[in-house]
C-alpha cells in the first residue's frame, strides 16, 4: 500500500506489517529484502487483524490475546528474516494497537509481555510523561525507543490527534517538514490547538501512505543527518 521502494534508501528503521493489517508471506519477505539492500534495520509491525480497516480501528481484546497476537506476527516476521539471514531489530505496533498501548495500561504491559520474549526494544510514543512507561518496561526488561511523528498532529496532552478529526495528518509540505525541523532543533512540537510540547524522541516516524511525506522523506533525511 505504500511507497517501499521509494522511502528505503532514506530511512534508517522500517516497519514491516507482519500479515493481520496488510501484508502477507510474499510481500514481507520481498520487503525484507529491500531493506537488507539498503541497509535498513527491520522492526515487526503487529496490528489488530483488520486487513478492512487497515489495523486503523480498536478490537477489544483480552490481555492474553493481545499478548498471543503480537508474539504470533513478530514470530512470523522473524522467521521470515531468519530465512534471508537477517533479524528483526525492534517492534513497532501498528495503527489502534499503537494508541490503545499508549493509552491503556493494561494493553501497553500486555504489549511488553510478547515483546519481552524476543528480547527486542519497543518503539512507543513519545509524550511528555515517558518515565510511566518505562517503570513498566523495566520490570520486563525491554528497553525503549520513542518516536514522534513526521506527518501527524498532536493534542495538547501529547498524545497523537485522532484520524477522525479534521487536520490530524499533516498534508502541506512546508508544515510536515517544519514539524520534524522544530523536533531536532528543539525538542518540540506545536499542538494541533497551538500548544507547545516538549519531546524527546530517539526517532521521527514518516507513514509509507502519505503522498506529501514520501515526496520530502530524501529532503527530511538529509536535514536530520546534518542537524
Amino acid at each position: 500500500m505504500g511507497e517501499d521502494e521509494q522511502v528505503m534508501p532514506w530511512v534508517d528503521m522500517a516497519n514491516i506489517a507482519c500479515g493481520f493489517h496488510a501484508s502477507d508471506p510474499h510481500v514481507m519477505s520481498k520487503t525484507i529484502k529491500l531493506a537488507i539492500h539498503f541497509n535498513t534495520r527491520i522492526g515487526a509491525h503487529p496490528g489488530y487483524f483488520d486487513m478492512q480497516g487497515f489495523g486503523r480501528r480498536s478490537i477489544p481484546h483480552l490481555p492474553q490475546q493481545i499478548t498471543e497476537l503480537v508474539t504470533y506476527q513478530v514470530g512470523a516476521l522473524k522467521a521470515l528474516c531468519q530465512f534471508h539471514n537477517t533479524d528483526v531489530e525492534y517492534v513497532k505496533p501498528h495503527g489502534a494497537l499503537y494508541n490503545d498501548m499508549m493509552s491503556n495500561m493494561e494493553i501497553f504491559k500486555a504489549v511488553i509481555e510478547a515483546v519481552s520474549s524476543f528480547n527486542l526494544p519497543l518503539m512507543i510514543l513519545a509524550t511528555g510523561d515517558n518515565q510511566k512507561y518505562l517503570d513498566i518496561a523495566d520490570n520486563y526488561d525491554v528497553p525503549l525507543l520513542f518516536e514522534a511523528f513526521a506527518d501527524r498532529a498532536y493534542l495538547a496532552d501529547g498524545k497523537l490527534a485522532p484520524r477522525s478529526r479534521e487536520n490530524s495528518v499533516l498534508s502541506n509540505a512546508d508544515d510536515i517538514f517544519n514539524q520534524v525541523m522544530q523536533l531536532a532543533n528543539f525538542g518540540s512540537v506545536t499542538s494541533i490547538d497551538g500548544t507547545v510540547l516538549a519531546i524527546e524522541a530517539d526517532t521521527v516516524c514518516v507513514h509509507g501512505d502519505n503522498p506529501q511525506s514520501i515526496a520530502l522523506i530524501q529532503k527530511i533525511s538529509q536535514a536530520l543527518n546534518s542537524a
